[in-house]
């Protein structure tokens, strides 16, 4: 167990694998756990940071905000302490919302964003998460867990294929306190990127769940329009989770991403004139 302290809070990291570095980043009511299949498979070629963002898995509870915009400056202050350049980004969900944010925020030390799931407008929350986003609500569900945890049960065949899903979420789910559950949601459901996604220009890439009934799969559409350059992939067999309904497929996906850009061919200096005959 890994943990930095910055001026806002206490940051729990784990990290695994050796060579260039990437950041990790997971979504709402999760943690780095997430990631662990992800990071021991990219560990031969990658050092891999998987955190946990403030008032989610180990990191600090106590603060006054847990807005998507704490954890894009989260990411810089990561950085920073780690001592961390440059880096590529993949986030899953609420994750991949704060990496687009870090990346506008940020666009000399992001390298790229790989988005999986991730809302670019709050809108296209499923109503669940609408839901939970308003304060009354939010703090019923966390007041009433075991109620919300059977719920979440019988609804895991919709969200994921992969039963084990169930488990981590019911750890993750306990592990947060009542105001970043409902905080932190809140904060994402009146998140809208599209007026500020022109300002990316480095590779970015959105993985959607064809099945996805968390977040509406069709958000692709304003990334694409947004960013004209991303790249979009649609996984029609997943859900929110396709690292746990098609786990091969995901990381051909996230290798292919994060490989290093092709360098360009050198120009050939022009070729000096033949002297005239004579």
């Amino acid at each position: 167990m890994s943990s930095i302290v910055t001026d806002q809070g206490m940051v729990h990291y784990e990290t695994h694998g050796t060579g260039r570095p990437v950041i990790l980043l997971h979504g709402w009511v999760e943690s780095w756990g997430l990631w662990q299949p992800t990071m021991e498979a990219l560990g031969h070629d990658y050092r891999c940071y998987a955190l946990d963002f403030w008032g989610f898995g180990e990191s600090g509870k106590k603060r006054d905000s847990y807005a998507v915009g704490d954890y894009t400056d989260l990411v810089r202050q990561f950085m920073d302490v780690l001592g961390i350049f440059q880096a590529p980004i993949v986030g899953h969900s609420m994750g991949g919302t704060a990496g687009l944010g870090a990346a506008m925020a940020n666009p000399d030390r992001i390298t790229k964003v790989c988005v999986i799931g991730s809302p670019i407008v709050g809108s296209s929350l499923s109503v669940f998460l609408k839901i939970a986003g308003e304060p009354w609500a939010g703090s019923l569900a966390h007041t009433f867990l075991p109620g919300l945890k059977l719920a979440i049960r019988v609804a895991t065949p919709a969200i994921t294929r992969d039963h084990r899903w169930y488990d981590m979420l019911a750890r993750d789910l306990s592990a947060t306190t009542v105001d970043s559950f409902f905080g932190s949601i809140r904060s994402l459901r009146h998140t809208d990127l599209r007026p500020r996604l022109s300002e990316i220009k480095i590779p970015v890439m959105g993985i959607y769940g064809g099945r996805d009934v968390i977040v509406d799969p069709h958000e692709y559409e304003p990334l694409r329009a947004g960013v004209p350059q991303a790249r979009i992939e649609i996984m029609p067999k997943s859900g929110h989770f396709p690292m746990l309904d098609e786990p091969e497929s995901y990381l051909s996906l996230i290798r292919s991403f994060l490989e290093p850009e092709p360098a360009a061919p050198a120009t050939a200096a022009p070729a000096a004139p033949s002297p005239s005959a004579g």
